[in-house]
């Protein structure tokens, strides 16, 4: 079969041994003669993998026990609306840097008064703000750390005084950074650690029951973590092989190895992007996403020829979001640096032949 060079969004690209192990595992889990998507979610079997899902996360992330993980179903869209339920009293603070953020802001309002402090919507999303206020009675500050359709990316974090709750679905493992500081992270598994399917979550314990809120026990982050992720079914293969992920991470080199791989793969791309007269860049560069380059022809009536060559070389997933167009290259953890060295070589070429 002809290697496919997969810079998908999401669901994006997984290990080829993560792939391979769980393909094992839907026709035989644990030698039991059973497949793993047919054991009981109550056996001791699919127990240990979730408590080794769990575990991963705050041993990759060097947490203590003031934290609790769980996963979930609803993806990041049901995280939008589950933490204002769980953590607004009063009011929350929002950043606004692209299209999930505003997502994120439009279901807080259902639930509580929220403040946006900052907005990058001014300029279509192409940089991160700066400058802002935090202010010091909002209940958490709210962001999210990589926009996958606009292509912007925090480098550096906010520093609060107040809960830090982020939204890391594209980006989470897969670089280096203070987990403490955060009260909540959320991130949907399929961009970064695993297949669609389930939302990681982590947070510390004392920021829950404060709203005063009797609230639906799905919707309930203490409900959850009390009963170990599992008060109601949960979702066994999506969690089965983001354990698998997060254990792939682990034995490779932890996050420091993988940060500086992502880290390889980006300047490889970008140097070629700003390099080749034939593309440009969509956001500031001092905000440019490890995890999603955006970019455009300089030449639109190109793109056919573009994508004829694209296709050729057999890269997969590189249109931008229906919203925005233009190209997107998603290289995320477990996308290898052949792959982006492929699409560079075809972004030279196309330069040769056309400029």
């Amino acid at each position: 079969m002809k290697k496919v060079h997969n810079f998908s969004a999401g669901p994006g690209i997984l290990p080829e041994e993560v792939i391979r192990k769980a393909s094992e595992a839907i026709l035989n889990f644990n030698n039991l003669g059973l497949s793993l998507i047919e054991i009981s979610h109550r056996s001791k079997d699919f127990e240990e993998v979730m408590a080794r899902a769990r575990s991963l996360v705050k041993e990759l992330l060097q947490l203590n026990d003031d934290y609790e993980v769980v996963y979930l179903q609803g993806g990041a869209s049901l995280q939008f609306h589950m933490v204002p339920l769980n953590l607004l009293k009063n009011k929350a603070a929002y950043i606004n840097t692209g299209t999930w953020a505003s997502e994120a802001i439009a279901e807080a309002k259902k639930v509580g008064k929220v403040d946006v402090i900052a907005s990058s919507e001014d300029r279509k999303f192409t940089y991160i703000p700066s400058n802002f206020e935090i202010p010091a009675d909002a209940d958490y500050l709210h962001f999210t750390s990589n926009n996958t359709i606009y292509g912007t990316q925090w480098k550096k974090f906010p520093e609060s005084t107040i809960p830090l709750v982020c939204d890391m679905s594209s980006d989470i493992f897969s670089r280096r950074f203070d987990a403490s500081k955060f009260s909540l992270i959320y991130a949907g598994a399929q961009k970064n650690m695993g297949p669609a399917g389930t939302t990681m979550v982590l947070f510390r314990k004392d920021i829950l029951g404060k709203t005063g809120r009797n609230l639906p026990k799905m919707l309930d982050y203490e409900v959850h973590y009390k009963k170990d992720s599992m008060f109601n079914t949960p979702p066994v293969f999506a969690v089965y092989v983001s354990m698998l992920t997060l254990q792939w991470i682990k034995d490779n080199g932890g996050l420091e190895w993988i940060e500086k791989l992502n880290e390889l793969k980006a300047q490889t791309f970008y140097d070629q992007l700003d390099s080749n007269p034939m593309f440009v860049g969509t956001v500031e560069k001092e905000f440019r996403s490890t995890m999603n380059a955006t970019f455009l022809l300089t030449n639109p009536a190109l793109e056919g020829e573009f994508d004829k060559m694209l296709k050729e070389a057999g890269i997969s997933g590189l249109k931008g979001h229906r919203s925005v167009g233009g190209y997107r290259a998603s290289m995320y953890n477990a996308l290898p640096l052949e792959s982006v060295k492929v699409l560079t070589s075809v972004m030279r070429e196309f330069a040769n032949k056309f400029a």
